[in-house]
């Protein structure tokens, strides 16, 4: 009961995220008069994580991303055995997020398709290429593991960590959508590309290799460079 429990924690979690996150992008795009602008989407993705990780971290850990998944087991904060039960439930957390958001956005006649997919190339909001956007995938997820494993250490201060979490999931989207529209979340990606289908889901590979490579550098990182394994 218990592991079906942390199992629906992250279905749960994973589905606001991505649905707080790029619903924040879809919806609003069908209203710019709004402003909630490139800032806005954001906010809205670090304050996802923010609220359920104070909702549902205590029971599940609150990973809500199969890069953290991973990045901790690097780290040495998790068990191997419940990596792939963890990422399964990530992912249809993302999925079903993606769904409903769509069904929700086609509900407007203006909705021209799209659910704030990532990509490079042709498919990058800014037109980074390839390499550029592997490197920053890998790079900020690196270092969105190495945030987590400090903010939760156990000598950090008690009760911060997912505000420290969720404004660096913010700094990491203003640095990064204007080149993938930001993933450093394989589950985050999985939905909207399963959905979109075309570049969005031929280019998901990526938005797996990369945040899945930083996750484990920035776990290792920092579990045999900056502090012991205590939690």
């Amino acid at each position: 009961m218990k592991d079906f429990r942390c199992l629906l924690a992250e279905a749960f979690g994973t589905f606001w995220l991505v649905f707080g996150g790029c619903g924040s992008a879809v919806l609003a795009a069908a209203f710019p008069e709004l402003g909630i602008g490139f800032l806005g989407v954001a906010l809205a993705f670090g304050l996802t994580v923010l609220t359920m990780a104070y909702a549902v971290g205590h029971v599940s850990g609150g990973h809500f991303n199969p890069a953290v998944t991973v990045g901790l087991w690097a780290g040495g904060r998790f068990e191997g055995r419940k990596i792939a039960p963890y990422i399964a439930a990530q992912v249809v957390g993302a999925i079903l997020a993606a769904l409903t958001l769509y069904i929700i956005a086609s509900g407007n006649a203006e909705y021209a398709g799209g659910l704030a997919s990532n990509g490079v190339g042709e498919h990058s909001p800014g037109g980074y290429s390839l390499q550029a956007g592997f490197l920053i995938e890998v790079l900020l997820t690196g270092f969105f593991l190495f945030i987590i494993m400090g903010a939760t250490h156990g000598k950090a201060p008690a009760g911060f960590a997912p505000i420290a979490i969720g404004l660096a999931l913010t700094l990491i989207h203003l640095i990064s959508i204007p080149v993938t529209n930001t993933s450093v979340n394989p589950a985050r990606s999985t939905g909207p590309a399963l959905i979109e289908g075309g570049i969005a889901l031929q280019q998901l590979w990526i938005f797996w290799a990369a945040p899945l490579i930083g996750g484990v550098l920035g776990g290792w990182l920092y579990k045999t460079m900056i502090a012991d394994n205590e939690s």
